[in-house]
C-alpha cells in the first residue's frame, strides 16, 4: 500500500453519495455568495469601473487554481484533498499548515456570511436585532449539515439553483434597461468614464480589487473537499472542471459590467449603499426589485455558508484522522457526518456576532481581512503541492488519468500572483490585519507543530490514533 494508499485509508467511513451536477453546484455555491453580492462594493470603492479588470484577473488565477486541482483531485479523490496532497508530495509540515490555515480561514469566512445575512435583513426589519438572524439561520444550517451528506447536497443544490436563475434574469433585465432609450451606449460609456475615469485609482485601485475578487472566488476549491463524498469522483470533478469556471467568471464579470454601466461607480459604494445588485434595482426604480434581489442575495449567503460549514467540517476530520486534531473530531455519526468536527467548525459564528455586536459597522471587511490570510496561504500551498506533484509523477513515470495543458506553467504563474498579492496586502491600510494576523498564526501553528512531534517521540502510544 503506497502512502497516499494509506491517507485515503485512514480517512475512510464518509458516505459517498454526492452526484456529479451536486458537486458542480456546490462549487458554484461556495464562490457565489456575499463576495460578489457584497463584497463586489468593496471592490469597486477601490477600482471604480475597472473593477471589471480586478474580477477578471482574479478570475484568471481562480481558473489557473481549479485547473491544478482538477489533475490532483482525480489522481486522489479524497476529503482531505489539497492538506493531503501537501503532506504527500512535500511534507507533513506543509499538510498541517495548510489543512489548518484553510480550516480557520473557512471558519471565519462562515462569519462574514452570516453577519451578510443580518445586514440584508435589515431592509425588511430594520428593527430586529441582528443577533436574532444569526442565531436562527446558524440553528437551520447546523441541523441541515448534522443530518446527512445527502440532505447537505440536496440544500446546496436548490440553493445554488436560485443563485443562477437570478443572476441569469438580472443580467437579462439589465441588458434590457441597457438597450432601451434612444442613446444607451452614451449612458454606458459616461457611467464607465465620467467619474474620474474607467480608472479613477490607476492600477494600484485594480490591484486592491484583486484582493477582494479572491476572497470571492474563495470555496471554488470546495470541488476537491467534497470529491471524497461523490459517488464517482473522476466524473464529478471533470464535469465540475469544465462547468463551473466558465460559469463563475461569466457570472461575475457581465454581473459587474452591467452593474458599473447602469449606475455611477460613486453611488455605488455611497455611505448608505448596500449590495450593489440590490441597489441597481432600487435605482433604476422596478417595483419590488430590491426585496427580490434582497431574497436572492440572502440566499446565496446563506449557501456560501452552507458550503463553509460542510467543508471545514471535513478539513477538520482530515487534521483528527492525520493524528492533527483530538481524536474525537475524526468520528462519524451513524449518518457518516463528523458532528464533533461540525460543531466546533462553526466557532465562526460566534466570532462574527462579537465582530458585529462590537463594529457593526466594519464587521464584513473586518472578517474578510482576518480570513484572507488562510486563503491566499492556501491558493498559494495548492500551487506549490502541484508543482511537486507533477515532478513526483514525472520521475515515476506515473500516466495523469486526467490532463490540463500547460498546467505546470499555469501553476508558477498562479503561485507568482499569488505572493504578489499576499505583499500588497501588508501595504495597504484595509488589509495590513491580513498579515498581522496570518504571520503570528502561522508562527504558532509551527511551534505546535514541533511541540507535537517533540512530545510524540517521547511517549510513541501518542502517535497512536483511533479512526473510529
Amino acid at each position: 500500500m503506497s502512502n497516499f494508499d494509506k491517507i485515503q485509508t485512514r480517512e475512510a467511513g464518509l458516505h459517498k453519495q454526492l452526484s456529479a451536477k451536486q458537486m458542480a453546484m456546490i462549487a458554484i455555491g461556495g464562490a457565489i455568495g456575499t463576495g460578489l453580492f457584497m463584497g463586489s462594493k468593496f471592490a469597486i470603492s477601490f477600482a471604480g469601473p475597472a473593477v471589471i479588470v480586478s474580477y477578471a484577473i482574479g478570475g484568471l488565477i481562480a481558473f489557473a487554481l481549479m485547473a491544478c486541482l482538477a489533475e490532483m483531485t482525480v489522481q486522489h479523490p479524497t476529503s482531505g484533498s489539497f492538506g493531503a496532497y501537501a503532506e504527500h508530495y512535500m511534507n507533513p509540515l506543509a499538510g498541517f499548515l495548510v489543512r489548518y490555515s484553510y480550516w480557520a480561514c473557512i471558519v471565519l469566512a462562515v462569519g462574514t456570511e452570516i453577519t451578510a445575512v443580518a445586514d440584508y435583513m435589515k431592509l425588511w426589519f430594520p428593527h430586529v436585532d441582528a443577533w436574532i438572524w444569526i442565531a436562527f439561520f446558524s440553528l437551520t444550517l447546523l441541523l441541515v449539515n448534522a443530518y446527512s451528506v445527502k440532505a447537505f447536497g440536496f440544500v446546496e443544490y436548490w440553493f445554488s439553483t436560485i443563485k443562477v436563475f437570478a443572476i441569469i434574469v438580472f443580467i437579462l433585465l439589465a441588458i434590457g434597461i441597457l438597450t432601451q432609450g434612444s442613446s444607451p451606449s452614451t449612458h454606458v460609456v459616461e457611467n464607465l468614464t465620467g467619474h474620474g475615469g474607467f480608472f479613477p485609482n490607476g492600477f494600484h485601485g485594480v490591484w486592491l480589487g484583486v484582493i477582494i475578487s479572491i476572497f470571492s472566488y474563495l470555496s471554488i476549491e470546495m470541488i476537491a473537499v467534497a470529491a471524497g463524498e461523490a459517488a464517482d469522483p473522476e466524473k464529478a470533478v471533470k464535469y465540475a472542471f469544465k462547468s463551473t469556471a466558465i460559469r463563475l467568471v461569466l457570472f461575475y464579470l457581465l454581473s459587474l459590467f452591467l452593474i458599473v454601466s447602469l449606475v455611477p461607480w460613486t453611488i455605488l459604494i455611497g455611505q448608505d449603499a448596500t449590495s450593489p445588485f440590490v441597489m441597481v434595482m432600487q435605482i433604476v426604480g422596478i417595483p419590488y426589485a430590491d426585496s427580490i434581489l434582497n431574497f436572492i442575495v440572502i440566499v446565496a449567503a446563506l449557501s456560501a455558508m452552507n458550503s463553509m460549514l460542510y467543508i471545514s467540517t471535513r478539513m477538520l476530520f482530515s487534521l483528527s484522522r492525520a493524528g492533527d486534531a483530538p481524536k474525537r473530531f475524526g468520528r462519524l455519526a451513524a449518518n457518516g457526518v463528523p458532528i464533533n468536527a461540525l460543531l466546533l467548525s462553526a466557532v465562526g459564528i460566534g466570532i462574527a456576532s462579537i465582530v458585529y455586536t462590537l463594529n457593526p459597522e466594519s464587521a464584513f471587511p473586518i472578517m474578510i481581512a482576518l480570513s484572507m490570510f488562510g486563503a491566499l496561504f492556501t491558493w498559494g500551498s495548492i500551487f506549490m503541492t502541484h508543482l511537486f506533484f507533477r515532478r513526483h509523477l514525472r520521475q515515476s513515470k506515473i500516466d495523469l488519468k486526467f490532463k490540463i495543458p500547460g498546467s505546470h506553467l499555469i501553476s508558477v504563474l498562479g503561485l507568482l500572483a499569488i505572493l504578489s498579492i499576499t505583499l500588497t496586502t501588508w501595504f495597504t491600510d484595509e488589509f495590513k490585519s491580513t498579515l498581522q494576523f496570518g504571520i503570528p498564526f502561522l508562527i504558532i501553528l509551527i511551534v505546535s507543530y514541533l511541540v507535537k512531534n517533540a512530545l510524540a517521540k517521547r511517549n510513541p502510544s501518542r502517535q497512536e490514533h483511533s479512526t473510529e
